[in-house]
């Protein structure tokens, strides 16, 4: 059934989308107009999910002999000396009829011995967002890009010190990934990107063959909160023992419709961000129940209300400046990882254009008809979306599958709300109460242990990209996510 709450977003986030869908929520937008062309069931279970999503799924196994040697990145334009890891870039073919291959970035873990440590596949959302252009270059990558969009500065708090951390731009259109059959483009949504993420994962471990049988983890934001459990799914339905599956971590994700838009307007007004009389009439006019098939004039009046206030703020950090200059600079201005710039992505898109870049990376092969953008315009729709994965978290967790959420606490577009009302709905029972987490002294942020092996955290002073604005908390994060450990309290 089309769900009509849906029609809130369309109306209320028209007015804040930038050129070229240029941030990983205002491709999230699109889906909502996207939303009235197609019908998204609420799975009742993850075996309602599987037999309505991947029942078909096949996939082949291409000859990789050589191909791990090809994609070695000798050194990358700008890249600083003395780097003491080793990189990879390139394609790894998920479908050879129709011509499409999936794009990687790939860091090897800080270490002298690299083998010792997990592998953590990353992905961004949207849907439709490239994780190299967000989580590696503006994230939690190796290095970051400087305003002169040339030149690379290294990233102290990188998770390849704690990982080997495998980048994926997913799915084909997304990125520098591709496919030579055009019509894929139409195909595009939850089903494909799984099925193809599953298959590259499978090719890529037999072209790094080092890596079957490894502690493997999935970790994503923003709508790879479905992504990631999906993903996970299509793992433990093909019971594959070399991907040893062994957790999964979401960020600011996408996990339950209805919950998830009562939290983002219950957070506008917790942060002062819109009137009494503005939420009390959301409360009273709007129905965000997936059943809903149609909304009152009143509820569009408060919605369209909370429009005004994002057109002066940022909303995927409600605290943060805007960019309001030309983006890159002839030279490089002088740069702290602690001081987040909200022209990064400017930088980054110049870094990612430029031919030699691409050289050094193995990108952009075929020569596509279009430049390289942060999220893709090479969609004209989105064809399945469910309304929930809270089906697929908990067989994540009867799986003995790791589970953390996290949230950064000043993200007005998945907010912290959102993702707690969600979790609620799982209605477990609390291992370890609510409590503060530190690094140096100083709280980090909130978190709370469920039975079940699910834990969720929130990082202090961290929007939407929650390594962009705060690495630091978010390199702990993860290093206590892959050990296993609660945050230091």
């Amino acid at each position: 059934m089309v769900r009509a709450f849906l029609c809130l977003f369309l109306c209320f986030f028209a007015s804040i989308a930038t050129n070229d869908a240029a941030r990983q929520g205002d491709a999230l937008n699109k889906l909502y107009f996207d939303v009235f062309k197609l019908k998204r069931p609420a799975p009742a279970s993850a075996d309602t999910y599987a037999t309505n999503a991947l029942s078909d799924l096949s996939f082949k196994v291409y000859p990789q002999q050589g191909l791990k040697e090809g994609d070695k990145i000798g050194k990358l334009p700008g890249q600083p000396e003395r780097i003491d890891f080793d990189q990879y870039g390139g394609y790894v073919t998920v479908d050879a009829e129709a011509g499409r291959a999936l794009f990687y970035y790939f860091a090897e873990a800080v270490s002298a011995d690299p083998s010792s440590k997990p592998l953590v596949l990353w992905l961004n959302g949207g849907p439709g967002c490239s994780s190299l252009g967000y989580g590696a270059m503006e994230e939690l990558g190796p290095f970051r890009v400087m305003s002169d969009g040339k030149t690379l500065f290294r990233n102290p708090y990188a998770w390849n010190r704690v990982a080997n951390v495998l980048f994926l731009e997913s799915p084909a259109g997304v990125g520098f990934s591709y496919s030579n059959t055009t019509s894929d483009y139409d195909k595009s949504g939850d089903r494909r990107t799984a099925e193809d993420a599953y298959v590259f994962l499978v090719n890529w471990m037999e072209r790094f063959p080092e890596y079957k049988g490894r502690d493997f983890f999935i970790a994503g934001e923003s709508y790879a909160g479905h992504y990631v459990p999906q993903l996970a799914h299509t793992i433990l339905q093909h019971n594959d023992t070399n991907i040893n599956l062994k957790g999964i971590m979401i960020g600011n994700g996408v996990i339950n419709d209805e919950t998830d838009n009562k939290g983002l307007y219950d957070y506008f007004w917790t942060h002062a961000l819109i009137s009494d009389e503005t939420i009390d009439a959301i409360h009273k006019y709007c129905n965000f129940s997936p059943d809903a098939t149609d909304q009152t004039k009143q509820c569009y009046q408060a919605v369209d209300v909370t429009d005004q206030v994002f057109e002066m703020l940022d909303i995927y950090n409600i605290y943060a400046p805007l960019c309001s200059s030309s983006g890159v600079t002839p030279s490089p201005k002088r740069y702290s990882i602690k001081n987040f710039d909200p022209c990064t992505y400017d930088y980054v898109a110049a870094y990612l254009n430029t031919a030699e870049v691409q050289e050094a990376l193995h990108a952009n092969v075929t020569k596509l008809n279009y430049t390289w953008s942060g999220c893709s315009r090479q969609f004209a729709q989105w064809m399945d979306s469910p309304s929930t994965v809270l089906p697929l978290i908990k067989e994540c967790m009867a799986n003995d599958v790791r589970v953390w959420v996290y949230s950064g606490d000043v993200d007005g577009r998945v907010p912290v709300t959102s993702s707690r009302y969600s979790l609620n709905q799982l209605n477990l029972s609390i291992k370890t109460e609510w409590q503060p987490w530190f690094i140096n002294n100083e709280v980090g942020g909130y978190s709370i242990i469920y039975d079940g092996n699910l834990t969720f955290a929130t990082v202090r002073g961290a929007g939407h990209e929650i390594p962009s604005y705060q690495a630091l908390r978010a390199l702990i994060l993860v290093k206590f996510f892959l050990n296993g450990k609660p945050l230091p309290s």
